[in-house]
């Protein structure tokens, strides 16, 4: 699971909160869905619970691990695919899987053959994965970053735009992938500007904008309110949010 309690984070010497207060709890077996427009803070959120920067204050744990005093074990529980699908294009596919494996202690005791065959047949990647990722076109290069990112079975998908390149195929593999993950008890952070994807596949959603949660709920409970869609429910929101903002100013 993932606890968010109180997470606060600012750049440099700015006053504006990039994240002000934001407190989440995500279950095991659930598919959460986190948006919000750009700039709301959702990928300084996802870079804060991953460790890859600090913040100002507040908590977060990582299926029972904090991830300031325990980093390396809140780590080696979640698999991170990032928005800027950063790649070693310089490997072949199988190079980067197996250095991936190898950075999280994942050996054939752990299933790591099972897996690995599994996903590249799921992916259709076998007759490319020994050429080097950067012959690979960029939907290749961004099946071979989840590929990496869930090799270790983590218990804790973080996923940051995972469907950007991918092709109808591939993102519908994805996407049972992690409902399949869900149904075994793992957990899977979502984020997505494609909000037809997060009303099919998720069972919460929270919504963040400058910097600060708005809104949270399952489908259902969200559209309660009289929209017909998620989309819809998100733009009064959001809009909502901005025109106080700025009658407040």
């Amino acid at each position: 699971m993932l606890k968010i309690n109180g997470l606060t984070k600012s750049y440099g010497r700015s006053d504006v909160k990039a994240v002000d207060n934001l407190t989440l709890e995500i279950n095991d077996g659930e598919i959460f869905g986190f948006i919000g427009p750009n700039g709301a803070g959702k990928s300084t959120t996802i870079k804060c619970v991953t460790g890859i920067i600090g913040f100002d204050s507040g908590n977060i744990e990582v299926n029972g691990y904090d991830v300031v005093k325990q980093p390396l074990e809140a780590k080696r529980s979640m698999g991170y695919v990032s928005d800027s699908h950063v790649i070693y294009d310089r490997l072949t596919g199988a190079e980067y899987v197996g250095f991936m494996a190898s950075v999280y202690g994942v050996s054939d005791a752990d299933g790591y053959k099972a897996r690995l065959e599994k996903y590249l047949d799921i992916f259709n990647m076998r007759d490319v994965f020994n050429s080097p990722i950067k012959s690979y076109s960029h939907g290749m290069q961004q099946k071979i970053n989840v590929i990496g990112a869930i090799i270790h079975n983590p218990k804790l998908f973080i996923l940051d735009e995972p469907m950007t390149g991918l092709d109808p195929q591939s993102a519908f593999q994805l996407k049972e992938l992690m409902r399949e993950h869900c149904k075994e008890g793992g957990t899977v952070f979502f984020s997505s500007h494609v909000l037809d994807v997060v009303e099919k596949i998720c069972d919460r959603v929270g919504i963040i904008d400058k910097g600060r949660l708005i809104a949270q709920g399952t489908i259902d409970e969200l559209r309660s309110s009289g929209n017909a869609s998620l989309e819809s429910y998100f733009l009064s929101v959001t809009q909502k949010d901005e025109k106080e903002n700025t009658v407040s100013e």
